[in-house]
């Protein structure tokens, strides 16, 4: 079956269940609450939590946050639904741990600082807790492969939580290469090229930008996520840019990278802004930091494609995430925020081989996928132009239905990896290296479920 033919006939064969453990679910799906708790209710967090709160089919029973602030905020939005508050583990770092061994609980959502998300990912498996992890790339190899053993052994599940993936354009431009608008795919590209600057570094007086302050003195993200710039240089936050591109290409579902090369530009940036806003004298400014301001990877495909990455953070920049889907009879470039007239598309055969970029609004209201047309009210007000609806809701109704999630362990451990590998390529003037195959060669038969509201 071609792709064309499997998004029309939306035949489901083959695909898988979600495996729960015994505990989840007794009787019937449909007639339980999923019971939530959440570890690291941050900025990230609050935004999941809002979404789950709307809800009448979830109860979230537990929040885990050493950060008062955060907490306190945290809190408020069950006022705000008219929820009953949950229970509280703000005793340090470590109590995330007590929240786990809670009985009322069928999954947690995992929204802390990267360098937490491994050992958090792998005590809440083994505590029997199906868990939801938000995105970032993996410290090292060795991460990637724990994600998928443990997951394995214990049989608990993990959804990758890209909600770039669920952006309506970018399903929109799924929905054609399903159908063969772009005819047979042969390039891909896409990244995360955003000015974080006033993320990174931000002294808490505003929520989002306010000095050059960070570590032990920042704020949300400035606290941990600046540090990564310091010491590291690589590909550090991966899956915005490769997952949307990995589904229509059919990665571990048909289809698999097979190796990767990076390289990295000088650092400008960071410096540049710290002298702008705090001055030569301050001491961040003699800050050295390692990330490159331009990172750019290139992925090699099993059946052929490439896929260029760009991580681009730390200049000033308008927002772009620089989407583009080529093929052999048509190319769609995104250039904003993922609204429909904010993108170029050309098709030379329909455009009297013009040589001219046409706006793509047309074509992606046409082919505006299924799943928006019928959610659209539900995602209105949802983070993220909506795509955080359609994020929360595949991870409920899966849950509910015991339906195999759309983005799995499988998905995980191959998109974090790009972080450590590109990390190693740029160390080596940007040697090749290799991507495992994290299927062990179940990516061949495995099909694809994203895209389809299968769970009903």
């Amino acid at each position: 079956m071609d792709r064309r033919d499997f998004l029309k006939t939306g035949s489901m064969a083959g695909l898988g269940a979600l495996i729960l453990p015994s505990s989840v679910f007794s009787g019937s799906l449909f007639e339980k609450k999923v019971r939530v708790g959440m570890i690291a209710v941050g900025m990230r967090g609050q935004v999941h939590l809002d979404e789950l709160l709307k809800r009448d089919d979830v109860e979230v029973t537990a929040l885990a946050d050493p950060e008062p602030r955060m907490m306190a905020a945290a809190l408020k939005l069950f006022d705000k639904h008219g929820k009953k508050r949950p229970k509280v583990f703000a005793d340090g770092d470590y109590d995330y741990r007590n929240l786990l061994k809670r009985k009322d609980m069928d999954a947690v959502i995992i929204s802390t600082p990267w360098e937490w998300h491994h050992a958090q990912t792998i005590e809440a498996m083994r505590a029997g807790k199906i868990v939801g992890l938000e995105v970032c790339g993996a410290m090292n190899m060795d991460e990637c492969w724990d994600y998928v053993n443990v997951s394995e052994e214990t049989k608990i599940p993990i959804f990758m939580m890209e909600n770039v993936c669920y952006r309506r354009d970018i399903m929109a431009v799924f929905n054609m290469a399903r159908q063969g608008k772009f005819g047979e795919i042969v390039h891909g590209q896409g990244g995360y090229q955003h000015d974080l600057r006033n993320v990174l570094f931000n002294d808490g007086v505003k929520a989002y930008g306010g000095g050059v302050e960070f570590g032990d003195k920042g704020f949300s993200e400035a606290k941990w996520r600046t540090p990564h710039y310091v010491n590291r240089n690589a590909e550090l936050y991966p899956t915005h840019g490769l997952g949307p591109v990995a589904t229509m290409m059919d990665v571990n579902r048909g289809n698999r990278i097979t190796h990767l090369t990076s390289m990295a530009s000088k650092q400008a940036g960071l410096t540049h802004y710290i002298k702008k806003l705090g001055g030569a004298d301050h001491p961040n400014a003699k800050v050295k930091f390692k990330e490159g301001d331009i990172v750019q990877t290139m992925l090699k495909c099993e059946n052929g494609e490439t896929i260029l990455l760009t991580h681009d953070t730390s200049l000033q920049r308008p927002y772009n995430l620089g989407f583009r889907v080529q093929g052999t009879d048509g190319i769609w470039q995104d250039i904003g925020w993922g609204e429909f007239n904010q993108g170029f598309i050309y098709f030379e055969d329909e455009m009297n081989h013009s040589h001219r970029w046409a706006d793509s609004e047309a074509y992606l209201k046409k082919y505006d996928h299924p799943l928006w047309k019928k959610h659209e009210q539900k995602a209105v007000g949802a983070g993220h132009g909506g795509m955080d609806f359609f994020l929360i809701n595949d991870f409920v109704e899966c849950i509910k239905a015991n339906k195999e999630f759309p983005f799995d362990v499988y998905d995980l451990a191959t998109w974090y990896a790009v972080t450590p590998l590109s990390e190693i390529s740029i160390e080596g003037n940007g040697a090749s290296q290799e991507m495992p195959d994290f299927t062990r060669g179940k990516y061949k038969t495995r099909k694809q479920v994203f895209g389809f509201d299968y769970y009903v």
